[in-house]
């Protein structure tokens, strides 16, 4: 009888267990809400983790498979991603949110020409929709190696991807980190922006140790950048030795091929203090793996005398710096030829906008004889022979990039022509501000 009341008591314990243990695991399994939770706080790891359970149950829904299929995207799996996306299209192939992580994980996978492919058959499935229509425009300027924006492919409407595009893709960006800094500095005045339009006033002073007074300078212009190339007219003014003039402008900086841009310049003025007319014009190569050279000349017409020179450059970014030697070689009537030099070292901070930078001159040319505060020319005469300069330079930008704020400081050495070895100093300070729209 003990027996039996034993094992009556030991089958009511188990068949308790059982059921506490069985209820246990049902409530182990993860749901689909929580995990779709965790992907939006950002938590791709814990997420990916419980889908995987989900995705591997006879109860599995689609809605679980297509953010499975995601953060394999997101964690930069694209092979595994593209295998789940192409299942869950076979079986539905008006599942418009499939559809668009298909394509993206293509993007993410810079294979353009299958993510054109993608976008061109969720077309034909789901017409006319805007967000798919978009993404096939950012695949085909892939194939055609056009620049885009770092969020070209993201919806801006998904905090989702937004989240996982910047957090969470480990893989990825371990991977292309080298490349991706070169991207982030590695700008022309000729690539593509955002904001079609910047408007730039500078405005600079300069004192001398001896002889001269202050130099007031100060400038307004305008960049409209447009599918041919950037076009910037300016208005300059300079005030000095009791005179007031004005320069007017212009910078042109054709497309020419992939790579290859020009720079061509020129300038009018009436008053003294400026040549009459100054042409300028170089041919620039820039290659992908960060170098860059130039070649062109510059003609300027004073009152007096006219000057020819020869210039050349080379530049090169290395990771977030970049590095720019520029001559200019002057030929003179007495067979003598006068050369200069320019380098300019830059260290660009979260991007091309931000960054800190030195200037350094030595010489005798056309652009460094004269006047200037950092990079900006100030009056143009024949003044002064030898020159020796340094600067500095810093330009940040506001919490929105639309405002860009630059300021230099820089100590110049110089020559004066009508006393052969004697020289004078002078300190300038500039600042510069530019709106972009």
């Amino acid at each position: 009888m003990k027996k039996r009341s034993l094992h009556i008591i030991l089958l009511m314990v188990l068949s308790f267990v059982h059921r506490v243990y069985g209820q246990g695991a049902q409530n182990a399994m993860p749901s689909f809400e929580t995990a779709y939770a965790l992907a939006y706080e950002g938590k791709t790891n814990t997420a990916h983790n419980m889908l995987y359970k989900l995705v591997n149950t006879q109860e599995s829904k689609e809605e679980a498979s297509l953010l499975w299929a995601s953060t394999l995207s997101w964690r930069g799996d694209y092979d595994l991603a593209r295998s789940e996306f192409n299942s869950i299209l076979s079986e539905n192939k008006t599942n418009r949110d499939a559809w668009i992580s298909a394509v993206k994980n293509e993007l993410y996978a810079k294979n353009y020409a299958t993510a054109l492919g993608l976008a061109n058959k969720a077309l034909i499935h789901i017409s006319n929709d805007n967000e798919l229509s978009r993404l096939q425009v950012v695949a085909t300027n892939g194939v055609n190696g056009t620049a885009y924006d770092d969020n070209g492919w993201y919806n801006v409407e998904s905090s989702v991807s937004k989240k996982f595009t910047r957090t969470n893709n480990t893989a990825k960006v371990s991977k292309d980190a080298k490349r991706g800094e070169l991207e982030n500095v590695h700008k022309t005045p000729v690539t593509e922006e955002k904001h079609k339009n910047t408007v730039m006033v500078n405005s600079a002073l300069t004192f001398f140790d001896k002889r001269f007074d202050p130099i007031t300078t100060s400038s307004i212009s305008f960049k409209r950048q447009t599918p041919l190339g950037a076009i910037i007219p300016r208005i300059n003014n300079s005030n000095r030795v009791g005179k007031n003039g004005i320069q007017l402008d212009l910078d042109l900086y054709p497309k020419i091929a992939k790579g290859v841009y020009a720079y061509v310049n020129y300038g009018y003025s009436e008053s003294d203090l400026y040549p009459n007319h100054k042409v300028g014009g170089d041919v620039y190569y820039n290659h992908k793996s960060g170098i860059e050279f130039s070649a062109g000349g510059r003609f300027i017409n004073f009152a007096t005398k006219d000057v020819k020179s020869i210039t050349n450059s080379l530049g090169y970014y290395t990771g977030n710096y970049y590095f720019s030697l520029r001559s200019f070689i002057t030929p003179e009537s007495n067979n003598l030829t006068n050369v200069s030099g320019n380098l300019l070292v830059r260290k660009y901070l979260k991007d091309a906008k931000n960054y800190l930078g030195l200037n350094v001159g030595y010489g005798f040319s056309p652009e460094l004889r004269q006047f200037t505060s950092g990079d900006q020319l100030l009056a143009e005469t024949l003044l002064y022979i030898e020159s020796q300069r340094l600067s500095f330079e810093y330009q940040f930008t506001s919490k929105n990039n639309l405002s860009a704020y630059r300021t230099n400081v820089g100590v110049l050495r110089q020559e004066q022509s009508f006393d052969p070895g004697s020289y004078f100093y002078s300190i300038s300070a500039g600042l510069t501000y530019e709106f972009n729209f």
